[in-house]
């Protein structure tokens, strides 16, 4: 078999089995396919530094050209290859290997389904979601709101829309551990009070005593709202990482790569970025190790 044919078969059997619209059973905590093993095992082939190369390198994705799935209920957009979506150059960017744009019907959702040593971070952009885990949390996260959950040795949760006459909107971003096996855990914060106007503010970090969330990784996690015409510089904490810069709202331009809502574009090779805001903006920047050990 092919080396192409056997990744594609990897990802869309083992994605697509646990990360549909439907009902995943279990008999047992832990009586599941590994989630870190089925996504970590095509890993290594695409958006991987060259020692070698010292000049920032990039990678654009447009918004046009994500894949995307109608599940009536569930509609979603999709960055990186998942469940029946497959772009073999499009399988992660460094540690980062999902990151869905979802939008889920009144009253619907994912039914209760397991993960383990995947580091998974929801933000909400519109409406309620409801969270519940095998932890024993049970909240819901809105507009403002991140939601952090380290899988460790096996989670098993669900999240709905707990409003039935309006849709949620919220983006599922899954990065890859540092550590594998390590106790599972909830993390979630209203990033409200940290906002700052026209300049990048911090809601994801390795370090629990830092501002945001924090998760088992050497990521960083940066939300900027921007006027038209305001700039702003992003300097990369760790040498090694890269940046994904997702557009949430409006048009901007990244070291000269001119980018509309919902483009994605990656960075890395660099210490720093800058950010011009062509009209009114919102971006998330999620800085990631590029080298997976």
């Amino acid at each position: 078999m092919k080396r192409s044919d056997f990744i594609k078969k990897a990802l869309l059997t083992g994605a697509a089995a646990s990360l549909g619209p439907r009902i995943v059973h279990a008999k047992k905590e832990g009586d599941f396919q590994s989630t870190y093993d089925r996504l970590r095992a095509p890993i290594g082939f695409n958006h991987l530094p060259n020692k070698e190369e010292i000049t920032m390198n990039t990678v654009l994705h447009k918004a046009d050209t994500r894949g995307h799935a109608d599940h009536g209920w569930l509609k979603s957009h999709h960055t990186f290859s998942f469940a029946n979506y497959y772009n073999p150059e499009r399988v992660h960017f460094g540690a980062l290997r999902v990151l869905n744009d979802d939008t889920v019907a009144g009253g619907r959702g994912f039914n209760t389904h397991p993960h383990d040593n995947m580091e998974i971070i929801s933000i909400p952009l519109a409406g309620d979601l409801e969270h519940k885990d095998s932890m024993g949390t049970v909240s819901v996260i809105r507009e403002g709101d991140v939601q952090a959950m380290s899988a460790g040795t096996g989670v098993f949760h669900s999240e709905y829309n707990k409003n039935k006459d309006q849709e949620v909107k919220f983006l599922q971003i899954w990065v890859f551990p540092r550590e594998k096996n390590v106790e599972p855990r909830y993390d979630q914060i209203s990033v409200r009070e940290v906002e700052a106007a026209n300049k990048f503010y911090q809601i994801l970090s390795p370090n629990p005593d830092d501002q945001g969330v924090w998760i088992n990784q050497d990521a960083w996690f940066n939300l900027g709202k921007f006027e038209a015409g305001a700039s702003d510089r992003y300097r990369i904490n760790r040498k090694e990482n890269g940046v994904y810069a997702f557009v949430l709202e409006g048009n901007v331009t990244i070291e000269g790569q001119s980018l509309n809502a919902r483009d994605g574009f990656g960075i890395w090779n660099t210490d720093e970025i800058s950010v011009q805001a062509d009209s009114k903006a919102r971006v998330l920047l999620m800085e990631v190790p590029m080298n997976l050990s």
